[in-house]
This record gives C-alpha cells, sequence and structure tokens, in this order.
C-alpha cells in the first residue's frame, strides 16, 4: 500500500490541480457571430444625433408638399378630362348639323316662294305646303334637341361674333348698326357658332343707346 506522505504522490496532486487550471481560458474561444452581435449591440446603443429630429421633419414636410401637389395636379386634369368629355359631346354633332342647315335653308326658301304666289287653290298644293312646313318644325325640332339654336337677329345690334354683315339699308328710324334685315339665318350649338347670320345692317340713324327725345335734337348751335 503506498503511502500518503511520499514526495511521489504529492507532485502527482499537484500537477492534476494545475492542470485544470491552465487549460481553462483556452477552452472558450470568441466565435465570428459573438463579434458580430456585440457590434450590432454597440451601434444600436449609440444615442442618435441631435439634429435627426430637425432632418426627419424636413423629410416629411418635403413628402407632405409633394402630396398636395400630387392631388392638385390629380384634380386639375380630373376636371379637365370631365369638361373635354363634356364638349365632345355637345360638340360632336357639330359637321353633321352644320349639313343640315342647307336643309333646312331650302325648306324655308320653298315655304317663302309658296307664301309670295298667294294661297295655291288647289288642295293639293295645300297638302304639300302644309307637309313641308311640318317637316321644317320637326327638323328644326331635331337641331333643337342636339343643342342648335337658331339665332334671331333682326332688330338687334349687330355683333361680330354672330352676324356677317353683308350690306348696309339708310334707315335714319332705328339706331345706327341694328340688323334690319336677315339674309340667311344663323345657328348656334352650345356657346359656338355654328354659322353666322347673314345680316343687312342700318346707317344713317342715331348712335346705339341714344333716346328718342336726344335723337332729333340739333346740336350744331
Amino acid at each position: 500500500m503506498p503511502d500518503p506522505t511520499s514526495p511521489r504522490n504529492a507532485t502527482s496532486e499537484t500537477a492534476e490541480t494545475v492542470a485544470p487550471t491552465a487549460a481553462g481560458p483556452a477552452a472558450t474561444p470568441e466565435t465570428d457571430e459573438e463579434r458580430a452581435d456585440a457590434t450590432i449591440e454597440a451601434e444600436v446603443a449609440e444615442p442618435a444625433p441631435a439634429d435627426r429630429t430637425a432632418e426627419l421633419e424636413a423629410a416629411v414636410n418635403d413628402l407632405r408638399d409633394r402630396l398636395l401637389r400630387s392631388h392638385a395636379e390629380m384634380e386639375n386634369l380630373r376636371r379637365r378630362t370631365e369638361r373635354e368629355v363634356q364638349d365632345g359631346r355637345r360638340y360632336a354633332i357639330s359637321s353633321f348639323a352644320r349639313d343640315l342647315l342647307g336643309v333646312a335653308d331650302n325648306l324655308r326658301r320653298a315655304l317663302d316662294a309658296a307664301a309670295a304666289g298667294g294661297a295655291p287653290a288647289d288642295p293639293i298644293l295645300t297638302a304639300l305646303v302644309e307637309g313641308v312646313e311640318l317637316t321644317e318644325k320637326e327638323l328644326l325640332k331635331s337641331l333643337e334637341k342636339n343643342g342648335v339654336q337658331k339665332l334671331e337677329p333682326k332688330g338687334q345690334p349687330f355683333d361680330p361674333n354672330f352676324h356677317q354683315a353683308i350690306f348696309e339699308a339708310p334707315d335714319p328710324s332705328v339706331p345706327n348698326g341694328t340688323v334690319v334685315q336677315v339674309v340667311q339665318e344663323g345657328y348656334v350649338i352650345g356657346d359656338r357658332i355654328l354659322r353666322p347670320a347673314m345680316v343687312g345692317v342700318a346707317r344713317g340713324g342715331p348712335k346705339p343707346g341714344a333716346t328718342s327725345e336726344t335723337a332729333g335734337v340739333d346740336k350744331s348751335a
């Protein structure tokens, strides 16, 4: 049985005690993941700069301004599109309506010629004239239904936007520039001129707006 007090046994126990102590630090090396986690924690823990709030406010204001501008542009686009659609519906038949005006003119000429010849004695001719009158009324009614209106310029002041003067007639009884005769009817579609009225304009009368009392006053004295 070995002796516990032997120097050999003491040396072995000392070596066994020191070995775990020396191997302890080398058993826990730091990995790449641990180093990355430590770096992220350090960055998160850093306080935000003092001017970060002002920068964020400026970005918010810029985005708000862009949003308002985009909203205004879309609203203008919507209104412009609606106006274009309405104009397209209103004025789509302009060319067709302008072609029909020649038909209306011929019907009116036929009625004027029949009226100039007096009342027809033949009942067939009377029925024919009545048929032409009904046709003219129906045509004008259809044009009005589609936004086409006939101008009534006689007795009104001459307006170059709607009238076309083809002659002047001396007539001191009406104000100067008054329409006294309509040679060809004019028409408008919506607020646009479809065909100007061809008219005769009075010349030699008082200025427009003058009263009947001042029209005959001699101002030469």
